[in-house]
């Protein structure tokens, strides 16, 4: 099935609402030669959703903003927290979930993390699901164990017809943020042990459908080679996001 690619950027906890807007300025004609064959998504800080959103729409709207993270619930009184209708009337069309950085910093669990999911399913945001492993995990043979746990978990409850607009991000948590990148290789083995279990979870034309993005150090130097493994739609990228030279030449690969 001819998957149209995607390409994530993940801010984390950079840019205001006016670098973001510079950025989507400088962003958009670099990357207009290839508008039509991928999709381009940035996951901005809260306080720049509805700025950005605005920004891109003005410029053709050719990039999708959305969140990094939300509650499970609609509304209540959880100090600091962000609804799935409050990133939807801010502008955003996705949300990340289960995020590394969530799991290890702030104890999300995968169930926490699933009522998430159905929450953004429900409100109409595209919902991309991260997962992956720690170090130890990895090189104890354990990870396949992890992974498959987090799969079951987080998309428990989940209807077959929703799975198309739900995608998943393999994060080995040992690749972000340190310069390490699992090998192309390795990388596409992990996600074709993903779509084995979508398969026998969901049934294969669901699996087919659904995206599966790699994320870890991705640079302009490995995209293309991550990109040519045939279970890997796409790639949510971190610190190079943040540079617009580095993230056109990412989604120009």
């Amino acid at each position: 099935m001819n998957r149209i690619p995607l390409i994530v950027g993940n801010w984390k906890m950079y840019k205001t609402s006016a670098e973001a807007c510079a950025f989507i300025a400088a962003l958009t004609p670099k990357i207009a030669s290839v508008a039509t064959l991928r999709r381009v998504f940035l996951a901005a800080p809260f306080t720049a959703i509805q700025a950005a959103s605005e920004c891109a729409a003005a410029a053709g709207g050719q990039i999708a903003v959305g969140g990094q993270n939300m509650h499970d619930l609609p509304e209540g009184a959880w100090t600091g927290e962000i609804s799935a209708q409050m990133l939807k009337g801010s502008g955003a069309s996705f949300v990340l979930l289960g995020h590394s950085e969530r799991r290890t910093f702030f104890a999300e669990t995968n169930s926490f993390i699933q009522r998430k999911l159905l929450r953004a399913l429900q409100e109409g945001l595209i919902p991309i699901l991260c997962i992956g492993e720690q170090l130890h995990e990895r090189e104890g043979g354990s990870h396949e164990d992890v992974l498959r746990a987090q799969l079951e978990e987080c998309l428990q409850g989940i209807d077959p017809l929703q799975t198309s607009r739900v995608a998943i991000a393999y994060e080995p948590v040992w690749a972000i943020g340190t310069g390490k990148t699992a090998t192309p290789e390795t990388a596409q083995s992990v996600h074709r042990f993903i779509r084995t279990w979508l398969e026998g979870r969901f049934g294969p034309e669901c699996a087919e459908k659904m995206r599966l993005l790699y994320g870890g150090s991705v640079k302009p130097d490995n995209i293309a080679q991550l990109m040519q493994q045939p279970d890997i739609d796409g790639v949510l990228v971190g610190g190079a996001s943040l540079d617009v030279n580095a993230f056109a030449q990412i989604v120009n690969y």
